[in-house]
């Protein structure tokens, strides 16, 4: 699963809710994989406000892209170092397993190994993340809804069945970690916006 911020391409096409479903997750697994550079901070800065829907997704885009407009790429280096790496101990797990697994990450991500070799996708040669990160985690939702590494997107219920046993359990207290965090700053905008993402996607799921 390769995290990489760019315009969905499949080889069929997607609806455009879904396609937009899918560059949300795309962005998050970006943003928690590293730091935003100086490319994806102008990106950023000037992205076109979300029109109509949740007005709490709106909001949040709106002040994360106001955030990427004042945010130094060195800045944003060190937040995420803080944050998510740290010396000894991270002040933020970026591990599913860690707000879900009781024996600790290795359950969790035997898991998703199993799930995602269901879907024929598996961690390529040379990624050093582990499948619980949630990187790669969103990086595997991204595949699912608009497809990607050399398969088709997933139906609805087989995205549901991935979400709901790999991301929903430990996504929420994850962003809530990363939201309160003192030494949050520039993420706390990105976390506002995947809880925003997040809320609309549990929303979504229990109606389907």
């Amino acid at each position: 699963m390769e995290t990489v911020l760019s315009r969905v391409e499949a080889g069929r096409p997607v609806a455009p809710e879904d396609a937009a479903r899918a560059d949300f997750y795309a962005l998050l697994a970006a943003l928690f994989h590293h730091a935003p550079d100086a490319k994806l901070l102008q990106t950023l800065a000037i992205a076109p406000p979300i029109d109509g829907g949740s007005t709490d997704l709106a909001r949040a885009w709106s002040e994360l892209a106001a955030a990427s407009a004042v945010m130094d790429p060195e800045a944003a280096a060190e937040e995420y170092e803080s944050l998510f790496v740290g010396v000894g101990k991270a002040r933020v797990s970026v591990y599913s397993g860690w707000y879900t697994s009781a024996l600790w990450m290795e359950p969790a991500r035997v898991r998703i190994i199993e799930a995602l070799a269901e879907f024929g996708l598996a961690r390529p040669a040379g990624v050093a993340e582990p499948e619980d990160h949630f990187a790669a985690l969103f990086d595997a939702m991204r595949v699912l809804v608009a497809g990607g590494a050399g398969r088709g997107p997933a139906s609805l219920a087989e995205q549901k069945r991935f979400y709901e046993s790999h991301v929903k359990p430990g996504v929420g207290p994850f962003l809530a970690a990363v939201r309160e965090a003192p030494e949050s700053n520039y993420y706390r905008k990105v976390a506002a916006v995947g809880e925003a993402f997040v809320g609309i996607e549990n929303e979504s799921f229990n109606l389907g």
